[in-house]
């Protein structure tokens, strides 16, 4: 065989290798779903309007349901914030979590503290798709200039560090946290954006409690969000929550659900964050979308 004809056999091999690990990529989803066709569906949800918005994708949460259903540390640690302080709320939708925090009912509601405080955080909303309402127009045109800022169109990996800046406080009311398809890196940016001794507040639904508390009475119910070891045994997200550097970890199972919840409280205590990374296994779209993911290094690790 000439060199010419080895070559060509090996270019052909070469492609036939190519077109087959892109078959398997294609379709490494249960059911042969290719993952394109998956991240398709789940853009269609995000672009969703009115009527077309499906059950289960809420865009106009209360501050109060944010009071009610986070970790109850939540609602203290904003109450604590003052005028030098920010607030980041990811996923946040109609961002009415944040107009209710200028309002005079919130100051009423929360009168500990008030004087000492002096005044609001300055707040920003960040959301996938520009889901403003006339009243948050409103309630900027009547507050200081970049008192509150909503930002939309890309993800939170898309904005660079030096264009949000840090924030004492951050919460994600099944946002982000709940619907990324590479949870490590969007952890990874979440601590990076948060000040020393921030919190970040959020939760997932449908998941393996820390504790095996309240889980479902149908055995056969599939948890929305799992991660799992090397061997395939469930290796639990507060369990990886907590194998994070430089953070201090809360979970809590939240008790007045009817379905398996689980509450984040995340403090963080030093600069030097580093978040095992995670392989994507599986994803379907939904709302939120069915995830796995694995703590097993992917290939270009392992070189």
């Amino acid at each position: 065989m000439t060199a010419r004809s080895r070559t060509r056999v090996c270019i052909v091999a070469l492609l036939a290798l190519q077109a087959v690990w892109l078959q398997v990529s294609r379709a490494a989803l249960p059911g042969g779903r290719p993952v394109d066709e998956e991240v398709s569906k789940q853009e269609a949800i995000y672009r969703s309007r009115g009527e077309n918005v499906p059950g289960g994708y809420v865009i106009d949460r209360s501050l109060l349901s944010y009071a009610s259903f986070l970790s109850p540390g939540f609602d203290r640690s904003l109450a604590d914030l003052g005028p030098a302080d920010r607030w980041l709320d990811i996923g946040a939708g109609q961002g009415l979590a944040i107009l209710d925090y200028y309002t005079a009912r919130y100051d009423a509601m929360h009168p500990e503290g008030r004087m000492r405080r002096g005044g609001k955080a300055r707040a920003v909303a960040i959301s996938i798709e520009d889901r403003r309402t006339p009243r948050w127009q409103e309630t900027a045109a009547r507050l200081a200039a970049d008192q509150i800022r909503y930002l939309s169109g890309r993800r939170l990996r898309e904005y660079s560090p030096g264009e949000l800046g840090r924030f004492r406080l951050i919460s994600d009311f099944t946002g982000g946290f709940s619907y990324t398809r590479d949870l490590s890196r969007f952890v990874e940016q979440v601590l990076g954006l948060l000040e020393l001794n921030g919190d970040f507040y959020t939760l997932l639904l449908d998941v393996r409690p820390e504790n095996g508390t309240n889980l479902p009475l149908d055995p056969e119910t599939q948890f929305l969000t799992e991660i799992e070891n090397d061997d395939g045994s469930d290796a639990g997200v507060c369990s990886w929550l907590k194998s994070v550097s430089c953070v201090r970890v809360e979970c809590e199972a939240d008790q007045k659900s009817n379905r398996p919840v689980e509450l984040y409280r995340i403090h963080k205590i030093c600069d030097d964050v580093a978040v095992p990374a995670l392989v994507a296994i599986e994803y379907k779209a939904g709302t939120p979308p069915q995830r796995r993911f694995s703590t097993r290094k992917s290939p270009a690790e392992s070189r």
